[in-house]
């Protein structure tokens, strides 16, 4: 088992009180003393002012976002989280936090104790898993930093961590209803974007309508820097929905870092994050020291309806309120999908720093088409014309435990027919609803195909970011038009491809990852836009199901594993 699946399996075992997180690999460094780091949370609404308005958010502790997390590699985090929703569950209380596939929901008033060791430094965020929580503000960054004796490739003098999401007005409950009705209501683009959980709707620097000083919970945290220095922005999204380009005025950033694995350094004005994607990149401080400058989140991928999010990039010279002169920096055209392309192809494994190069061949390939359909009058994504439809019994102990009417035996299609034309909306609009599974043998290595296609709409495709829980994969190539075996492969990057655990389709085109099924259990690979996961876009993996023990009776009190005989066998392992 590498090192990188066993974290994401173990790092999610603290947060998946509905919280899932990129955090990859849980072996001791070294012959060290860590150190533990403990919290005690709460999770409840609370009333908050995001951008500006008051709206209810899920709250930790009466934060909004939540509390970061910092430990240093090797370090050990112990959280007691209770959940106070007084209706709803908080995700999962062990392994990887996704209700339904790992464990059970955390109920009202309950506690769960989590505990974790981390090693593998990056940056990184948690979130709530079940339902649409994320939506609601249940997230919260992640750092963790290189262990005592070890080294970074770049050096920094200082940092700061800044947290994106986008913002609605509607609540998630009401977000949901509208994606289940027939007609079909959609949510509609966000109301707000927020840096580090602090947006402003309806600003307008011509106006003048923009808060940028004061106490107030939408004041941007303004970034205070001194000249002739490197300061590292560790940049996370948690958005429900969009995709941002980030660009500070007059500076250059040098990417190094992404889902928290080191790339080959590259310079660039605007960077381009999407939903589940983490980012460290490095900026100079050599511009003019009195004057400040603008930081800027935008929409691309979507045609915007919302405005930028803005923070200040501070020189220590000058008062934090003086204002730029000059406009924000520009969000690029939202559909310039040659430079989303030509940016994601630029990201190099940085070889030499616990990185290996991807298995030359694979033992196994699976081809997942993205396609928008009708169920029974309703809206639906689906893979390979399955809308995925989670079990009540978590598959985690259905698996575990043989219990064989838990979900549908009969495994998805793992590709679909080579005639299906992706530039054009399907001819068939209907699709099943589905809750089978992919079973992997332990140790191959699986080569997975993301294939793109035109949604009902005609001429409309949309990009798609899919986060794989358990496992970093390795990012072989991407292409336009349908993926064509024996052609399209010849692009594959096998020398440098970069480990990631999120990764992009673009519209009508194609992405092929690699990874090893090395991390037993059962593992969500699904689109990371909060909609489209409700609507159905993902599916299920499992591997070395026999070999998962130690299943904790809170994971199994719902569905057939709420069987008293099941969990005293868990007491046995």
């Amino acid at each position: 088992m590498s090192s990188a699946a066993t974290g994401a399996q173990m790092v999610s075992a603290l947060i998946a009180a509905g919280f899932i997180l990129a955090l990859v690999a849980v072996v001791p460094l070294a012959l060290v003393r860590p150190d533990i780091h403990r919290f005690k949370w709460e999770v409840e609404y609370k009333f908050w002012s995001p951008d500006c308005l008051e709206n209810s958010v899920m709250s930790i502790n009466g934060r909004f976002p939540g509390p970061t997390i910092r430990a240093k590699a090797g370090d050990i985090v112990h959280v007691d989280l209770t959940n106070k929703l007084s209706t709803e569950g908080v995700g999962t209380p062990w392994a990887d936090g996704t209700a339904s596939i790992s464990q059970c929901p955390i109920r009202p008033g309950e506690s769960f104790a989590y505990r974790f060791l981390v090693d593998k430094p990056g940056t990184y965020f948690y979130h709530g898993h079940y339902g649409m929580q994320r939506s609601a503000g249940l997230y919260g960054a992640l750092i963790v930093d290189v262990a005592y004796g070890r080294s970074e490739p770049f050096h920094y003098d200082g940092e700061f961590d800044l947290l994106l999401s986008d913002w609605w007005h509607k609540s998630v409950h009401e977000q949901e209803l509208g994606l289940s009705s027939v007609p079909f209501r959609w949510i509609n683009e966000p109301n707000s974007l927020l840096i580090n959980g602090r947006g402003q709707y309806g600003c307008s620097l011509a106006a003048g309508t923009c808060k940028f000083n004061g106490t107030e919970q939408c004041s941007p945290q303004v970034l205070r820097v001194f000249p002739q220095k490197t300061y590292r922005f560790r940049i996370a999204s948690t958005t429900a929905l969009s995709s941002l380009s980030v660009a500070v005025a007059n500076h250059m950033m040098t990417v190094v870092e992404a889902d928290g694995n080191y790339v080959e350094p590259f310079d660039v004005q605007n960077l381009y994050i999407y939903s589940g994607e983490s980012y460290s990149v490095l900026i100079k401080t050599d511009q003019g020291p009195t004057k400040n400058y603008w930081i800027s989140a935008g929409v691309i991928g979507r045609k915007p309806n919302t405005t930028q999010a803005l923070t200040l990039l501070n020189y220590v010279s000058v008062h934090a309120a003086e204002l730029p002169a000059s406009a924000p920096p520009a969000t690029p055209r939202w559909d310039d999908y040659d430079s989303m392309t030509a940016f994601a192809e630029k990201i190099r494994a940085l070889p030499h720093y616990s990185y290996a190069p991807p298995p030359s061949r694979a033992h196994h390939g699976i081809a997942l088409l993205n396609t928008q359909n009708k169920y029974n009058g309703q809206t639906k994504w689906a893979i390979n014309n399955v809308s995925l439809s989670l079990p009540a019994t978590p598959y985690l102990g259905s698996l575990r435990y043989n219990l064989k009417d838990a979900f549908d035996a009969t495994p998805p299609p793992e590709g679909f027919p080579t005639d299906y034309d992706t530039m054009v909306p399907a001819s068939n609009t209907e699709c099943t609803v589905n809750n089978g599974i992919y079973l992997l043998k332990l140790h191959t290595t699986v080569d997975v195909v993301l294939q793109n296609a035109n949604s009902l709409s005609a001429n409309t495709s949309e990009v798609h970011p899919w986060y794989l829980h358990g496992h970093d994969f390795w990012v072989l190539g991407y292409g336009d038009g349908k993926f064509v075996k024996g052609v399209s492969d010849r692009k594959f990057n096998l020398k440098n491809p970069p480990l990631r655990n999120t990764v992009l389709i673009f519209p009508y085109g194609w992405t092929v990852l690699r990874f090893v099924a090395d991390n037993p259990g059962a593992w969500a690979f699904h689109r990371h836009i909060e909609p489209h996961l409700h609507m159905g876009m993902g599916v299920v993996l499992a591997e070395g199901m026999d070999r998962v023990r130690g299943i904790p009776n809170e994971a199994l009190e719902c569905g057939l594993t709420a069987n008293a005989k099941v969990l005293m066998d868990t007491k046995r392992g």
